[in-house]
């Protein structure tokens, strides 16, 4: 029978539960495949952490938040000595092929570990929606409701007091959530990494807004 290891890694993202769900859910049902999990993402692998996966034991993980295998900031390639590092866990378990769960690093490794023979299936989490080759990763649409959200209690409060009010939001070196929240939050101003900006042109923006009788105005800024 077809094992399937399935882990995840890398930073906390809405969702993990329930691509860990449909990973367990299709391998059972429709490959009659056995599902192991790997406890604390790339650490788990190296150090031989697994817990068995059925449909039972992922039944109403849906609506939690994290990850019900954990995860960690270990790299095999960083902490250990590549795919030597992750066989015994892999010979023991009879794990034919690896899904992994992660952002840019965790598949950065993912495809290291392909690379020197492993079968690996690549999932991309990430809230900065920063995965080349991916149009929308999951965790992008919730980081930027909640963004959205934040922006438009700020905006009440900055309109109550005559504020001008600079919001920055998560992202990295990439500004998805900024444009995304900044769009639907309806900033005055959008300031993201891909394109450089002058401080005094946003300066100039708010005080336009300003002579034109509106007292207060949101600035959005990506972390990055």
């Amino acid at each position: 029978m077809t094992v399937v290891g399935v882990l995840t890694a890398g930073g906390d993202c809405p969702g993990l539960n329930a691509v860990i769900r449909g990973v367990v859910a299709r391998s059972v049902e429709v490959h009659d495949a056995e599902v192991v999990g790997i406890r604390d993402g790339w650490e788990g692998l190296m150090t031989g952490r697994t817990m068995p996966l059925d449909r039972d034991s992922v039944r109403g993980i849906l609506g939690k938040g994290g990850t019900i295998l954990g995860t960690s900031r270990m790299d095999p390639f960083v902490h250990g000595q590549g795919l030597e590092s992750c066989l015994p866990t892999i010979k023991r378990n009879g794990i034919d092929t690896l899904v992994v769960i992660g952002g840019d690093g965790t598949l950065r490794s993912a495809m290291g570990l392909a690379e020197e023979g492993l079968k690996v299936i690549g999932v991309p989490k990430t809230i900065d929606n920063d995965i080349t080759g991916t149009d929308v990763t999951f965790g992008y649409a919730t980081a930027v409701q909640i963004a959205t959200n934040a922006i438009d209690r700020l905006a009440t409060t900055a309109e109550a007091h005559n504020r001008v009010m600079v919001v920055e939001v998560m992202g990295r070196t990439k500004g998805w959530i900024a444009v995304g929240a900044g769009i639907a939050g309806g900033a005055d101003g959008i300031l993201i990494p891909e394109f450089p900006y002058d401080i005094d042109d946003v300066a100039e923006t708010v005080r336009r807004r300003h002579r034109r009788g509106q007292r207060y105005s949101i600035i959005v800024a990506a972390e990055g």
